[in-house]
C-alpha cells in the first residue's frame, strides 16, 4: 500500500516451526534467537506458564507500597511475564517498574493504555490529541511524529508494549466506550492513521497494539459492562472491521489485543466472547491475516468475558484459543494453577506453550529487555517543549472548517468589522477569548434572554460563537442544550451580522442542530484544550491554511470527509519557541537578563515580545508599572512609544506618499513647505533628513519660551481648562494656545544647518507631519488609524490613548517636575508633541509590543499583512536601505540600521538588511529579514525621571538581543 514505506519483513526460522515472516523479529535475529532460547531453557514448565499473564498495579502514591508488595510476591512465587499500570504518577510508576526488574528473574514486559500518551493513566505527564482529533489530520509524517514522541515519552517510564493504537471504526455515534478513541469511520483513514502513529512509536522502540480486534466500533454495549453484539456478515466485516488490522499487521505491527465481542460471522458460535474463539483468533487472525506476532486478551476481568459461563476457565479457553498473552486475569493464582495442571495433563502441548512464550521473549528482546531494565528514574520529564509543539501543529492540521460563506474565515476586512463573541457550553473559554484578542477588538455579549442578546448584538456585524465542552476526557457525552439550539437559530437568522460557529467538542454534537443554512461559518475544533482553543482562534483569523477533514459523518450537511482549505492571510501566530527554531533553554536567558534590568531598577516594568518567521515565541509583561504599583505589567498595556512613533505612524504614511508620487527622495523641505522657500532649510531633501544627514537640530526646546521665570507654564500661553483659543491640552489640566502651533513652524523655519555630518533629528518630523496632514485633509492620528491600525488589527494602539482606554491601562512615564509638574500619564512624554496636542510625527503614539509587531512583521512580510497589501515590497526595500553608508551614516530612510563600526543600536549580530528604531523612554524594535526575526522590547525606564540611563548605559536592549540569537538552533 502507498502510504505504508520503509517496512521490511524478516524472515526468521524458529527450529520449534516457525517459518515465516514475524514482526517481533529484530535485525540480529541470531542474537535474537539465541537469547529467547537461553531464557526459556532456563524456566521451569510453571515459570513459563507465569510468562503468560499481566497483572494490573496501580502506580497512585498512597498505594505505592501496596503494590509494590503485590507484584514482588507475585514475582517471587511465580515469575509472571508483565504488568500493565494503571492510574498514578510517573514517578511512582517510574520506582516501582525499577524495584520490579530488579527482583524478577526474567525481564517484566510492561505495558499501559496510553492511546492519547501516558496521560491517559497518569497525572502530570503531556496528553496528545485524541484520535478522533488526529482523525482530521492528512498528514502523515506529523502522525508519524505524534507516535514517535508518545512512544519515547513511554520509554522514559520503561514501559515496553503500548496498548495502542485503536483501529475500530466508530460508525455508531452512540458508542458508548470508542466514541473519541476512534481515528474515524474510513477504514481506509483509519489505517493510515494507526499505521502513521504505529509506525512512529515503534520506530521508538515501544511495541504498538492494534485493538479491538475484531472491531468495537459499530456497537452500542461498553464490553466492561456486558458483551456487546457485532452481527454484521463476513462481507461488511472483511470491507469495514477488518481491514485496519489487515493494513496494520502489513505494516508490522508487534501485538494485537482480541476483544470480548460478539460476533457469530467470525466465530461461529453466537453468544461466545471473541477473546476465546479459536476459529476467531486461529483461523481469521493467524491464518487469514497472517499476524505472527503477538496477540493479547482485553482485560479478563471485564463482564464482556466474565459473564460466558460457555468455558470451564476464561484464561484457560484463552490460551486455548491462540492468545499468548493473558491480560489481568480476575484470579492469577487460580488461573496459573488451572493452566499448569492442564499442561500437566496434557491438554496444553509442549509445542503450543513454546510458541507463546517464546514469542512473548521475541517481544522482550524487541523492546531493549534483553540490554536494560531501568527507567530513567525520578526525574523523568514527561513536558519537554516539543510535545506542545507537536500538539500545535496536530491542532494547525486537525481543525477543520465546515463552511465558510463567501470567504470569511480568516476574517479580513477588521476596518470593518465589529466582533462580538458568544459563549455556549459548560467548559471554559479562556484561551480563545483571549487569543481572539491578539488579531482585532472582540467584545463578549452575555444576556440572561436571547430577546436581550439580539438587542446587545445589534451593533456588531460579525458574532462568534464558541460551544466549549468538557475535555477532561473523550469518554463524554457532548451535546447542544435546547436553550443553545434555539439561541443559535435567533442569532444565525440576524440579518445584520454573519455567523462563525466554533465547536470545541466531538464532532457527534453537531447532529444536534437541524440546519446550518442560517449560519456563515462552522468550525470543528474537536477539543477545549488550551492549545485547541488557541489555535482556532489563529485558524479564524487566518495565520494558517485550514486543512482538517472531518474524520466521522456528523450531520446530513457535514459526512465523513467534509473540510474546506482556506488560505494563509500572513497574520502573527503564537507557538514555542521550538517553532521556530530557537532553543527554549537557551532563550529564557532574556528572563534573566529583564530580571536584572528589573533589579537594577533601569525600569519598574517592561514588554517583551520574540518572533521568527511569523511566530512570536515570547509574548511576556514584566515588573510593575511604577516601582509602587500593586499590581504587574500586562501585555495589554500601552506603553509610550517615544521615537517608535517616526516608523510606526509617519514613516509608513511617507511610503505610501512616495509610491503614489506625493512625495519622492528629492523632493525638497521648500516644496513641502512654501514657508521655508527663502530660508536654510529650503534644499534639505527628504532623503537626507529622513536619513538623518540633512543638517538638521537635534531637537528644539520649544517648551522653555513658554515658561515663566521660575519655570513654570506661563498664563501667557496656558490655560488650567480649556477656553476659547487654548484647546491644545498637553497634560492634564493644562492647555496651550492654538495660536503656538505656526510659533513651532515659525521657529523651525528659523533654524540655520549644522556642519555637514551625521546627527539625529526630531525636526523633521514635525515638517513631515505638516506636509502629510495639508496634504490628506485630515490629522496624523485619523490617517495613521485609518491606513493601518484599523485593519491591521492593531487595537492597543493610539495617539491621545485617554480618550479611549482607561488610565490605569496606560503605563505612567515620568513625575514631571520641569514642565507639566505631574506625574505624565497618557500623556505624551515628549514635550514638543504634548505642545502638538499630543500627535507629534516624531512622538506621541501609546501601544504594546504585540501591536508593534504587527506593524514591523507588515515591513518584513513586504509590505504585506493579514489579506491586505499596505505598501509594495519594492517600496520597503527602497526605504530600508542605506544611502549614505560612505558617509559613516548608518540610518536607513526613516529606518535605523545595524552600526558601520563597534558600537551601535544592535548586538553586531544582526544581518545588513535588518532595520529597527528606539525610543527615548526605552523602548526598542528590530526586525531582520535574513534571519525573519522579531524583537520587541517596551519599558518605561524614565519613571519616575528621564534622568535615569541605566537602562541605556548597560546596553541591556542589544545584550537582549544578542541573547535572542545565540538562542537559534542552527
Amino acid at each position: 500500500m502507498k502510504w505504508i514505506s520503509g517496512i521490511l519483513g524478516i524472515i526468521f526460522v524458529w527450529t520449534a516451526g516457525q517459518a515465516q515472516t514475524n514482526p517481533l523479529v529484530t535485525p540480529d535475529s541470531l542474537a535474537q534467537q539465541r537469547w529467547v532460547e537461553e531464557q526459556y531453557s532456563a524456566m521451569t514448565a510453571a515459570e513459563r506458564i507465569s510468562q503468560l499473564f499481566m497483572v494490573m498495579v496501580s502506580a497512585r502514591p498512597e498505594q505505592e507500597e501496596a503494590s509494590r508488595e503485590k507484584i514482588e510476591r507475585l514475582i517471587a512465587g511465580y515469575g509472571i511475564g508483565g504488568v500493565i499500570f494503571s492510574k498514578g504518577t510517573p514517578a511512582t510508576q517510574v520506582r516501582l517498574t525499577n524495584a520490579f526488574q530488579q527482583t524478577t528473574k526474567t525481564p517484566l514486559l510492561v505495558a499501559m493504555d496510553a492511546e492519547w500518551g501516558a496521560a491517559m493513566r497518569l497525572d502530570s505527564t503531556y496528553a496528545f490529541p485524541w484520535n478522533m482529533t488526529l482523525g482530521a489530520i492528512q498528514d502523515s509524517v506529523l502522525l508519524r511524529d505524534i507516535g514517535y514522541q508518545i512512544g519515547t515519552q513511554l520509554g522514559q517510564l520503561g514501559v515496553h508494549l503500548n496498548f495502542a493504537p485503536v483501529l475500530d471504526i466508530n460508525t455508531n455515534p452512540d458508542n458508548p466506550i470508542i466514541g473519541n478513541r476512534s481515528f474515524g469511520e474510513n477504514p481506509e483513514q483509519v489505517s493510515m492513521h494507526a499505521s502513521a502513529v504505529m509506525l512512529g512509536m515503534q520506530q521508538a522502540g515501544v511495541l504498538g497494539t492494534g485493538k479491538h480486534f475484531p472491531g468495537h466500533g459499530d456497537t452500542s454495549v461498553d464490553s466492561h459492562k456486558a458483551l456487546p453484539q457485532v452481527l454484521f456478515d463476513r462481507s461488511r466485516l472483511d470491507t469495514m472491521e477488518l481491514k485496519p488490522f489487515r493494513d496494520l499487521i502489513d505494516a508490522g505491527i508487534s501485538s494485537v489485543m482480541v476483544a470480548h465481542l460478539d460476533v457469530p460471522a467470525l466465530t461461529g458460535v453466537p453468544g461466545e466472547p471473541s477473546s476465546l474463539s479459536r476459529r476467531l483468533i486461529q483461523n481469521v487472525l493467524q491464518k487469514e491475516l497472517s499476524f505472527k506476532g503477538l496477540i493479547c486478551t482485553d482485560a479478563l476481568n471485564m463482564k464482556g468475558v466474565t459473564g460466558y459461563t460457555g468455558v470451564e476457565n476464561a484464561s484457560l479457553a484463552a490460551f486455548l484459543a491462540g492468545n499468548d498473552l493473558l491480560l489481568m486475569p480476575e484470579d492469577l493464582e487460580s488461573d496459573h494453577g488451572i493452566l499448569l495442571q492442564a499442561y500437566l495433563d496434557g491438554r496444553i502441548s509442549e509445542a503450543r506453550l513454546a510458541l507463546s512464550v517464546k514469542k512473548i521473549l521475541m517481544a522482550k528482546y524487541k523492546a531493549g529487555l534483553h540490554k536494560t531494565q531501568v527507567a530513567e528514574g525520578d526525574n523523568v520529564t514527561l513536558h519537554p517543549a516539543n510535545y506542545e509543539l507537536l500538539y500545535e501543529r496536530a491542532m494547525e492540521e486537525s481543525i477543520t472548517v465546515l463552511k465558510n460563506r463567501a470567504d470569511l474565515i480568516g476574517i479580513k476586512n477588521l476596518t470593518n468589522k465589529k466582533i462580538a463573541y458568544v459563549k455556549f457550553g459548560e467548559a471554559d473559554h479562556d484561551a480563545f477569548l483571549e487569543q481572539l484578542r491578539l488579531y482585532a477588538r472582540i467584545d463578549e455579549v452575555t444576556a440572561p434572554d436571547i430577546s436581550s442578546l439580539n438587542r446587545e448584538l445589534r451593533d456588531y456585524n460579525l458574532v462568534i460563537i464558541g460551544m466549549h465542552q468538557s475535555n477532561e476526557s473523550p469518554y463524554k457525552k457532548h451535546a447542544f442544550s435546547d436553550k443553545e439550539v434555539f439561541w443559535l437559530e435567533e442569532i444565525a437568522r440576524q440579518p445584520t451580522s454573519n455567523t462563525i460557529l466554533t465547536v470545541f467538542a466531538r464532532p457527534y454534537i453537531l447532529s444536534d442542530i437541524l440546519s446550518y443554512d442560517k449560519l456563515d461559518g462552522v468550525v470543528m475544533a474537536y477539543q477545549n484544550s488550551r492549545i485547541a482553543q488557541q489555535t482556532a482562534a489563529e485558524l479564524l483569523f487566518g495565520v494558517f491554511p485550514s486543512r482538517g477533514r472531518l474524520p466521522v459523518s456528523a450531520h446530513e450537511s457535514f459526512p465523513e470527509g467534509s473540510g474546506l482549505d482556506t488560505a494563509p492571510l500572513f497574520r502573527l501566530g503564537y507557538s514555542v519557541p521550538e517553532r521556530a527554531g530557537f532553543d527554549s533553554g537557551r532563550l529564557s536567558r532574556v528572563d534573566t537578563l529583564i530580571q536584572n534590568g528589573l533589579d537594577s531598577l533601569m525600569f519598574p516594568g517592561a514588554q517583551l515580545l520574540i518572533a521568527r518567521n511569523g511566530q512570536v515565541v515570547v509574548h511576556k509583561a514584566y515588573g510593575k508599572p511604577t516601582y509602587e504599583s500593586e499590581r504587574e505589567v500586562s501585555i495589554l498595556d500601552l506603553y509610550d512609544l517615544a521615537s517608535l512613533t517616526k516608523i510606526t505612524a509617519t514613516l509608513p504614511l511617507l511610503m505610501r506618499m512616495e509610491e503614489t508620487g506625493g512625495i519622492g527622495f528629492d523632493t525638497t523641505f521648500g516644496e513641502l513647505n512654501p514657508d521655508y522657500a527663502d530660508t536654510d532649510l529650503r534644499d534639505v531633501t527628504v532623503l537626507k533628513a529622513l536619513s538623518h544627514y540633512g543638517r538638521l537640530p537635534a531637537w528644539i526646546a520649544f517648551y522653555l519660551d513658554t515658561l515663566t521665570k521660575q519655570r513654570k507654564p506661563s498664563p501667557d500661553f496656558y490655560r488650567q481648562n480649556p477656553a476659547e483659543g487654548y484647546s491644545v491640552q498637553v497634560a492634564e489640566r493644562l492647555y496651550l494656545t492654538e495660536a503656538y502651533q505656526d510659533s513651532i513652524y515659525n521657529r523651525i523655519g528659523r533654524q540655520s544647518l549644522k556642519s555637514n555630518r551625521y546627527r539625529y533629528s526630531d525636526v523633521a518630523y514635525y515638517v513631515f507631519k505638516k506636509y502629510i496632514e495639508d496634504s490628506y485633509g485630515d490629522t496624523l492620528d485619523n490617517l495613521a488609524q485609518d491606513f493601518l491600525y484599523a485593519s491591521l488589527g492593531a487595537t492597543h494602539t493610539a495617539y491621545n490613548p485617554l480618550e479611549t482606554y482607561d488610565r490605569d491601562q496606560i503605563i505612567p512615564t515620568e513625575v514631571d517636575n520641569y514642565f507639566r509638574y505631574q506625574v505624565v500619564q497618557g500623556y505624551v512624554h515628549d514635550m514638543g508633541a504634548a505642545m502638538q496636542g499630543g500627535i507629534g510625527g516624531h512622538a506621541g503614539l501609546f501601544s504594546n509590543a504585540n501591536d508593534v509587531a504587527k506593524i514591523m512583521q507588515m515591513y518584513l512580510q513586504g509590505g504585506y499583512y493579514g489579506g491586505k497589501r499596505y505598501l509594495e515590497s519594492r517600496t520597503v526595500e527602497k526605504f530600508n536601505k542605506c544611502y549614505f553608508c560612505n558617509k559613516n551614516v548608518r540610518r536607513g530612510v526613516g529606518f535605523d540600521k545595524p552600526q558601520l563600526e563597534e558600537t551601535g543600536p544592535t548586538c553586531g549580530c544582526v544581518s545588513h538588511r535588518s532595520f529597527g528604531h528606539s525610543g527615548f523612554t526605552g523602548t526598542f524594535t528590530w526586525a531582520d529579514p535574513d534571519t525573519g526575526i522579531l524583537y520587541v522590547f517596551l519599558s518605561n525606564r524614565t519613571f519616575p525621571s528621564s534622568s535615569n540611563t541605566l537602562l541605556i548605559q548597560s546596553n541591556l536592549r542589544s545584550r537582549i538581543q544578542q541573547a535572542i540569537y545565540d538562542s537559534l538552533i542552527n
